[in-house]
């Protein structure tokens, strides 16, 4: 295969409308926000210092993402940390690699910013995504707890 399966930029204001499709892909009945609001979300986001939004594409269609927010913080000598989150790879595109080449990407940009760990949570609770991560050379070494204001449905139901 491939080492370098897909084209990884930063997101782009125009690029919203296939952002918000491919995010279909990690939850497929979510609410769609209007392009009005993803836009200000968008300008909002980018306040946050070294945080993007990569997408991976190939043949003009967007086939992966991630998110990446560097986090200030006071420990560690003052060195920040990463979050990953909304991890995805496009249904017709998964077991190529696409995911393992957008987090390699998101944290070679954490360790450019400084962070001394990166971090991402799943929801998951399948296997073959524990999998998915290890191989991608994340640990399960934490203990992961969230409290929401709307209950998230159970997977698969």
């Amino acid at each position: 295969m491939d080492p370098s399966p897909i084209q990884i930029r930063e997101a782009n204001r125009s690029d919203l409308s296939r952002l918000l499709a491919l995010y279909q892909h990690l939850v497929p009945d979510d609410a769609v926000p209007s392009r009005d609001v993803a836009s200000s979300i968008f300008d909002r986001f980018l306040g946050y210092e070294g945080s993007a939004i990569f997408v991976g594409e190939t043949c003009g269609h967007f086939v992966a993402s991630c998110t990446l927010v560097v986090v200030p913080n006071l420990t560690r000598g003052g060195s920040p940390y990463g979050l990953i989150e909304n991890v995805v790879t496009h249904g017709d595109y998964r077991k190529r690699g696409c995911g393992k080449c957008i987090l390699d990407h998101a944290t070679t940009a954490a360790w450019n910013a400084g962070c001394y760990k990166v971090m991402l949570m799943t929801g998951s609770k399948r296997p073959e995504t524990f999998k998915f991560y290890l191989a991608a050379g994340f640990e399960q070494s934490k203990t992961g707890f969230q409290k929401r204001r709307i209950p998230v449905r159970p997977e698969g139901s």
